[in-house]
């Protein structure tokens, strides 16, 4: 492949020594992912806009689908597409707001984003590809490198060519190994700095804050660092007054609070910057940029002075930690709280926060510690002096108490709780109130009554639900699955569509969708599902399974081997996959490594009895009905009473001339309700067949 048709990366110590070869590549949209700029979607947020408005007038319908991902992306774009679907979460206070979002929502909307931008570019393709430029990956935010990580895996460069920016500093593994695999690397020359007439300082500290931080000049750099602290304090404080009127989301994320924590007020302008920044990110489920919000402000704290910011800087940041998989520093952090304050709100809280870390997160889960601090914040709660805020608390200690005790076997137990909880609720706080967190009971008991096995309630709970909140993902896959199981596959089916229309696209919600559809007999539709699903996600583990399997079932035995050896890649150990190799190399004709293959399934799981019964129809038809009748003995042990397995090793048994033990298992196996009785008596009046002559033979003889 020519590098025209392929993605570039453009290595170079510095901006300038980058600017010339990335100017080279004639970009059409180009932007700085600094963190500094804009938080956490730098250098994307330029690009949307730049491209959105256009693409709204030529092709409303495409920017529609997607609108939920653009404008949580970039809420600015309001202006010029119309707003987002309310939600129950976005129109109720953020002091009430119970429900937060996480690394996988803010992936799934990177993801629509990219889907976006990628139909974008093949509807313009006439006109060659649209290069997108994004420079400063290694000082971006997570977030951004991320979303340039999975962009430059997606694209085809043919028409979407993205021409990544940054130094040789080690960047993240995707994002690293994004660019390994699917762009050119380019070394930047060195770049000799500009002369400057004369000594210029105060020019060189003000480029400096001007740049927002983002400079890496070495003489701004420099000359910043030298400069008189009140000097550039004046000088953020300037930049801040001059960025704010008007400013969007990205400013309030990046340069904003950058500016005012570097001003002449940290501890106050600073600090309420960090929190305004800090408050936006626990809200749209930005992980790391609340981590590093929470410690930032927390730094500009006394923990005496200032402890209610003190305490939400940290607690906001311990949270947030939990996604990032920083268990042990979350923990401490909730910790050094509780030894700090001996304050009711703070040993509630941060007892149930750490309740949550062991019963949900920590491997291996501790159970009983988290029922022990769950009783002690609901403890604390029943303490509270408003009514109704008392209400509010015992109820929410009530839910995670349920959680525990679903996690301990006590599904009753749990269900009681969450509804005495929201029947409480119903009855003592006013409706107006705390409705996110009525939405969270409800659904928790839902969830809880579908592990009862009670459907129809569950479903009636999830109705209402979607009544409540018709944008919420998760209700509609959640009643799609219970109307599969209650046996109504066109409900189902409705009910993941309707997910996959009024979302971003949740990897979860086309694996269901993909498997009903298959269930269906619509497997071209299937095969797009789990085709999209593996685009967005490759490592998707139960999809890359599905499409395995269903190509085998279509007569496509070497696309099914594409996949189970590259879902063996990343997980090697996964028994399903092996088989699933054997079943295509068999389908191939290439019965030793089918064998091989098999072998491998049973080696990494012994008790994976799908991987012996096909070692044993491989076997058979290899002239072994001995070592089939092993593997087929191995199999039902595991199996019990399976039919199919049954007549199988009835058949080997046959073969050997084990005809009573042969007789055996065809009777067996008829007495099992749903056994094909047609074949099983051909097979079982064979064996008497065989049986009679065998009886004559011995006569004679």
């Amino acid at each position: 492949m020519s590098s025209a048709a392929r993605h570039l990366w453009v290595v170079g110590s510095s901006r300038a020594a980058r600017r010339s070869p990335i100017a080279a590549t004639g970009p059409d949209v180009s932007a700085s992912c600094h963190a500094r700029l804009r938080g956490p979607y730098s250098g994307v947020v330029e690009v949307l806009q730049a491209i959105v408005p256009q693409a709204y007038r030529q092709w409303p319908e495409l920017v529609d689908r997607h609108r939920v991902e653009l404008l949580n992306t970039v809420p600015e774009l309001a202006l010029h597409i119309g707003p987002a679907p309310d939600t129950l979460v976005a129109t109720t206070p953020h002091e009430e707001r119970t429900r937060f979002f996480g690394l996988h929502y803010i992936r799934a909307m990177s993801q629509g984003v990219i889907t976006f931008l990628l139909e974008h570019a093949r509807r313009g393709r006439h006109t060659g590809p649209i290069t997108v430029v994004l420079d400063d990956l290694q000082a971006a935010e997570p977030t951004a490198q991320e979303f340039v990580g999975i962009l430059l895996r997606r694209a085809d460069p043919r028409y979407l060519r993205v021409v990544v920016g940054s130094t040789d500093e080690p960047l993240p593994p995707e994002l690293a190994t994004a660019l390994a695999t699917h762009a050119d690397r380019l070394a930047a020359p060195e770049h000799a700095p500009d002369p400057v007439a004369g000594p210029d300082h105060d020019r060189l500290v003000r480029s400096f804050v001007e740049s927002d931080g983002s400079s890496d000049d070495p003489a701004e750099l420099a000359a910043y660092q030298a400069a008189d602290p009140r000097v550039r304090a004046r000088l953020h404080d300037a930049r801040a007054e001059a960025l704010a009127p008007g400013a969007d989301q990205g400013l309030l994320l990046g340069a904003l609070p950058y500016h005012r924590e570097h001003g002449s007020d940290p501890a106050g302008a600073g600090r309420a910057a960090l929190r305004a920044a800090l408050e936006v990110c626990v809200a749209a489920g930005y992980s790391a940029a609340t981590v590093d919000f929470g410690l930032r402000g927390r730094a500009l704290c006394d923990p005496d002075t200032d402890r209610e910011d003190y305490c939400h800087f940290t607690a906001k940041a311990a949270s947030a930690m939990i996604s990032l998989d920083r268990l042990t520093e979350c923990v401490e952090l909730l910790r050094e709280l509780r030894r700090r304050y001996p304050l009711p709100r703070v040993q509630m809280t941060s007892a149930y926060a750490l309740a949550m870390v062991y019963t949900r997160f920590l491997v291996p889960a501790d159970h009983d510690t988290a029922l022990e601090l769950a009783n002690a914040a609901r403890a604390i709660a029943a303490l509270e002096p408003d009514p109704v805020e008392a209400v509010f608390f015992q109820v929410y200690q009530d839910n995670g108490l349920a959680l525990i005790e679903t996690h301990r076997g006590n599904l009753q137990r749990a269900f009681d709780l969450v509804d005495a909880g929201l029947r409480r609720l119903d009855r003592e706080v006013p409706t107006s109130r705390y409705v996110v967190h009525r939405s969270q009971l409800l659904h928790n008991r839902a969830r809880t009554l579908i592990a009862l096995g009670r459907l129809d309630e569950a479903y009636a709970d999830l109705t209402l639900l979607i009544g409540w909140d018709p944008y919420y993902v998760e209700y509609h896959t959640d009643r799609g699955n219970v109307s599969r199981r209650r046996g109504d596959l066109a409900a189902a089916l409705a009910d993941y569509d309707r997910a996959v229309a009024v979302g971003a696209p949740f990897p979860e919600v086309f694996y269901n969708r993909a498997d009903l559809l298959a269930q269906l007999g619509r497997y071209d539709e299937a095969l797009a599902d789990l085709d999209y699903l593996l685009e967005m996600e490759p490592e998707f583990l139960e999809g890359r399974v599905s499409r395995a399997n269903l190509h085998l079932e279509q007569g496509r035995p070497d696309a099914a081997l594409v996949d189970s050896r590259t879902g063996l890649v990343s997980d090697p150990g996964d028994p399903r996959l092996w088989c699933l190799t054997g079943l295509a190399e068999q389908e191939l004709g290439a019965m030793d490594r089918a064998r091989a293959a098999y072998d491998q399934a049973l080696a990494v799981d012994p008790s994976y009895a799908m991987a012996a019964v096909n070692r044993a129809v491989l076997t058979y038809e290899l002239g072994d009905p001995a070592g089939a009748a092993e593997d087929l003995t191995a199999a039902l042990a595991v199996l019990g009473e399976d039919p199919d397995v049954l007549g199988n090793r009835g058949i080997a048994y046959t073969d050997l001339g084990r005809y009573g033990e042969a007789l055996a298992d065809f009777d067996r196996a008829l007495a099992v309700p749903g056994a094909d009785h047609t074949e099983l008596r051909r097979q079982r009046d064979r064996c008497v067949a065989a049986a009679d002559r065998a009886a004559l033979t011995a006569t004679l003889s």
